[in-house]
């Protein structure tokens, strides 16, 4: 189980965005840049399936020295577009800790239909694309798991919490008044 002495979410989004990999940030770290108090010690992305996005995602997960997670070290495993296209859900360890990657997450129908909610957000100094609220809710549902449904309570207040809120014009980092 991985711990904040081994994740570095910062690393991931940097090494995604050097490398032009197109995706949406998705699960904990989604909403805590939506303003949710949960804690998440892994990374979870939806990816643009298209073979030049898949082959900037087998780079970027190269230069994270990316290897299956769970899997027996001698398992055989080819980290390249073609291998990407086959699946849809990966799980991976890095050096900059656990990186999930899913091309269609439960309760979605992929990329194009999540980054069509998806909100900017700035992450660890990094300015990247984050699921909306309501994909997310619907993501967590979908997915059944034990900590994706308690999730769900904290997602719905945080859900009322902002409809009450009147919305404010992103500003990108550095033209902010602080």
């Amino acid at each position: 189980m991985a711990d904040a002495t081994d994740f570095y979410p910062e690393r991931v989004l940097r090494a995604l965005l050097e490398h032009e990999v197109r995706f949406v940030v998705i699960g904990g770290l989604a909403a805590m840049a939506l303003g949710s108090p949960l804690v998440t010690y892994d990374t979870d992305i939806c990816y643009e399936r298209s073979p030049e996005n898949l082959e900037r995602l087998a780079a970027a997960l190269k230069a994270l020295n990316a290897r299956l997670r769970g899997a027996p070290e001698d398992v055989p495993f080819l980290l390249d577009a073609q291998t990407l296209a086959r699946g849809d859900h990966f799980t991976f360890l890095t050096d900059a800790g656990p990186f999930d990657i899913l091309g269609t997450p439960s309760g979605s129908e992929g990329y194009d239909a999540l980054v069509r909610n998806a909100v900017q957000a700035e992450l660890f100094g990094a300015v990247v694309m984050v699921s909306g609220l309501d994909d997310l809710i619907r993501m967590k549902r979908a997915a059944g798991r034990l900590k994706d449904l308690r999730a769900l309570e904290e997602l719905g207040g945080l859900r009322d919490e902002l409809e009450g809120r009147p919305e404010e014009p992103w500003v990108p980092p550095g033209e902010r008044d602080e």
